[in-house]
């Protein structure tokens, strides 16, 4: 209960550190280094009402597509699986071409069967996937690990977040995957960001222990192609998240 500041539930299940979770209603999918999805409905005592094993290493990315039908993993093997709400036994579809982990995943808000995922440090590609039919259609060469993906539906265009060596946010525009502007500002690795609701701005955290703010996007749609550096700002909230 966040409002009181106390714990309502704990819920087991895993053999091993659980290093993502995702909400869909009332339902929490946790991933594991144990290589298993759990799926708990956290109305019911006996809360695990699924399990979703095919991954041969750390699931590490998780994220449901805007309908809530499908969610697709990212894991440690380097490979993504794309699984049904109503078949949680086998996934529809596993996706392969990266070549180290799979943390990063965003379904394109407006195109139900685009994925977008993002490869770490040995990989440094992010790839676009036509889930329906388990292909990749697009794939483009970062030259850093990709720690985090998220789209613009205004804008058409996809942010990636980064590690070594600049640590920047990058956006991208859809389908052509061109580098539209970077971002940067971290001392260390991006490790997660977030979209604001109107989705102008992203917040983000870093290894660097920072959260920054950066004003991404305009609220009128008469720019994109011709940014430069200087129509981007950000604002450093914290220097100490732990």
């Amino acid at each position: 209960d966040v409002g009181k500041g106390k714990r309502v539930r704990v819920m087991k299940g895993h053999t091993d550190r659980v290093g993502v979770l995702t909400w869909n209603s009332h339902t929490i999918v946790s991933g594991s280094k144990d290589t298993s999805i759990l799926f708990h409905d956290v109305r019911k005592q006996d809360h695990i009402i699924g399990r979703c094993q095919m991954h041969t290493g750390e699931v590490c990315g998780l994220k449901w597509s805007p309908n809530g039908r499908h969610l697709a993993s990212g894991s440690n093997d380097c490979k993504v699986a794309i699984w049904s709400l109503q078949e949680s036994h086998e996934p529809l579809n596993v996706l392969q071409g990266h070549q180290a982990a799979v943390k990063a995943l965003a379904w394109c808000p407006w195109q139900s069967n685009l994925l977008s995922t993002g490869g770490g440090r040995n990989d440094k590609c992010i790839k676009l996937w036509n889930t329906s039919m388990g292909e990749c259609i697009e794939s483009v060469e970062t030259k850093s690990q990709v720690s985090a993906l998220l789209w613009n539906r205004e804008y058409k265009e996809l942010v990636s977040a980064h590690g070594e060596p600049s640590n920047q946010l990058t956006l991208w525009k859809y389908p052509s995957l061109c580098k539209v502007g970077e971002l940067f500002g971290h001392d260390d690795r991006i490790l997660n960001m977030s979209m604001s609701p109107e989705s102008s701005m992203v917040a983000t955290t870093g290894a660097d222990e920072t959260v920054r703010i950066w004003r991404c996007f305009e609220k009128s749609r008469e720019h994109s192609l011709n940014l430069t550096e200087d129509s981007f700002s950000s604002i450093a909230i914290s220097n100490g998240v732990r």
